[in-house]
């Protein structure tokens, strides 16, 4: 049996290149909740479906945060598999509503790779993530920094 592989190594990253990532979640009512309660966020939109059923989008929003983390995740096995760290993320952008079963798909777009100046055995990639649901439409964007391991010397 082989073992599995997590994540790329520095060098495989291409600027300009694009991976569709091969994991997706669907979200239940379940993840909501717990989410709201592991995170304080109480707020009626993600808890009350009477109260959302009076709102703009007449039901249960799921929460921002739980989509933003879900899309991280999602990506973890492509880009950060061999991450020594996550430096940063930017311009985190919720374009559209994520409700109660809704499946998130990402792709992420490779913006650019910088080599470290002061460690030779690492760098970091710059990309952007795309979260979209099972309609295809954006529902988040993200771009992030992570400082990557370049493949050991044999």
């Amino acid at each position: 049996m082989n073992q599995s592989i997590l994540g790329l190594y520095f060098e495989e990253f291409e600027i300009g290149g694009v991976i569709n990532h091969a994991l997706s979640k669907t979200i239940f009512e379940s993840d909501n909740n717990l989410f709201s309660l592991l995170t304080m966020n109480h707020h009626p939109l993600h808890t009350n479906k009477d109260f959302a059923e009076n709102s703009q989008h007449t039901k249960i929003l799921v929460v921002g945060t739980l989509v933003f983390s879900l899309a991280v995740g999602i990506t973890v096995p492509d880009i950060s598999g061999k991450a020594i760290a996550n430096l940063g993320y930017e311009e985190i952008k919720h374009v559209n509503p994520v409700f109660i079963g809704d499946t998130i798909y990402v792709r992420t777009n490779i913006l650019d790779k910088i080599e470290s100046k002061s460690k030779p055995d690492r760098g970091i990639v710059y990309v952007e993530s795309i979260a979209f649901n099972q309609s295809n439409e954006v529902v988040l964007t993200f771009k992030r920094k992570v400082l990557i391991q370049k493949q050991p010397i044999l």
